[in-house]
């Protein structure tokens, strides 16, 4: 089944997404900084075989409406539980990817009830590195690892979305203390870290399942930050055993 395009209104915007109607439970992908929904298209490709999976653009990324707002962790994540009402989701399982994992811890920690589990891959950021410098240290250490075939999809993401608002959600990853909110996110949560992965560090990862209340931690060995572009066979087979043990 090919990947549907869709839109919903959304808070006075028009918000993209993309879906393939696999038979299991929802799960709705949310993009990392800066970029879209193109890198996490080739796990709604794979996992999609198996649940109903989403990805979507954020406000001010991808095919989704500009607001005159920079983006904020707190704006995003209302954006994304209004989303969900929108497309009629209960209680879908959030997977984040890098700064898409601070989305959605933020709204599984304010909006009880509206999702039922999380899955974190490569979860940022993390308080010992969180400065400007150290990020873009980690960020040219890890891009060596990447695969090539990104490179043409950030530069489209970087031009559709301009560079003040890039650059604003960057600030906005550095300024989120998502370790204050690990312990009010009452789902089970699967992080998820690639065991080359330059940008999260293993005793980093560790740190967020200890604070999670039901964390459990799932190391992807060989591979960079972008777990779900890299491997989405791999995380579509983490994914859906850590679905069928939650019983979500």
């Amino acid at each position: 089944m090919p990947l549907e395009p869709l839109t919903h209104s959304v808070m006075d915007l028009t918000m993209a997404s993309w879906r393939r109607r696999g038979p299991g439970p929802p799960v709705v992908c949310v993009h990392g900084a800066g970029v879209s929904s193109r890198e996490m298209l080739p796990l709604v490709e794979v996992l999609g075989r198996t649940h109903d999976t989403w990805s979507l653009d954020l406000p001010g990324f991808g095919h989704s409406d500009r607001p005159d707002d920079l983006p904020t962790v707190a704006g995003l994540a209302d954006a994304v539980a209004a989303w969900l009402d929108a497309a009629g989701l209960a209680r879908p399982c959030l997977l984040g990817g890098s700064f898409g994992c601070q989305v959605a811890v933020d709204v599984a920690a304010r909006f009880a009830g509206r999702t039922g589990a999380l899955v974190l891959v490569g979860p940022t950021v993390d308080p010992h590195a969180r400065s400007a410098v150290r990020l873009v240290g980690q960020w040219l250490r890890n891009s060596v690892r990447e695969s090539p075939g990104m490179t043409p999809l950030n530069v489209a993401d970087y031009r559709d979305a301009g560079l003040r608002r890039v650059l604003a959600s960057f600030g906005a990853s550095l300024r989120d203390r998502i370790e204050d909110k690990l312990l009010y996110v009452d789902v089970p949560v699967l992080v998820v870290r690639g065991g080359k992965d330059r940008m999260v560090s293993q005793a980093w990862a560790e740190q967020v399942t200890r604070l999670l209340p039901r964390g459990r931690l799932s190391v992807m060995d060989g591979l960079p930050h972008m777990v779900p572009y890299r491997d989405p066979h791999g995380l579509a087979r983490e994914v859906a055993a850590f679905l069928r043990e939650a019983g979500s």
